[in-house]
């Protein structure tokens, strides 16, 4: 039988975001996130090249696992956070690009 985390919609300031839903459960403290779209240009204008763009470093929590024992999970679906350059392990599910991390490599939340 398979698993489903059916993310609700979220609301912002003045429009509604549908989060799909994604059939990959993390275990333990794995969390998967949605990275944030790559700036394109500088703020003087200029546009940046695909091979000169930067990693993202903020992206926004899909899914979450239950945690271990010892520590359970901070973060929820639908938080914004901040992680480090080189953390996770990219995946590729359905046509999109996610990351699954550990809660450790979860630098900040963005409120």
């Amino acid at each position: 039988m398979a698993h489903f985390v059916h993310l609700a919609l979220l609301q912002t300031t003045n429009k509604i975001i549908n989060m799909s839903k994604i059939n990959i459960i993390p275990l333990a403290d794995r969390v998967i996130v949605k990275q944030a779209a790559a700036e394109t240009t500088t703020a003087s204008g200029i546009i940046i090249p695909d091979t000169a763009q930067e990693k993202p470093q903020k992206g926004s929590v899909i899914s979450c696992g239950k945690g271990t024992k010892d520590n359970p999970i901070t973060v929820k679906a639908g938080d914004t956070v901040l992680y480090g350059k080189y953390a996770g392990t990219e995946l590729k599910h359905e046509g999109e690009d996610y990351l699954i991390m550990r809660e450790s490599d979860i630098l900040a939340i963005i409120k």
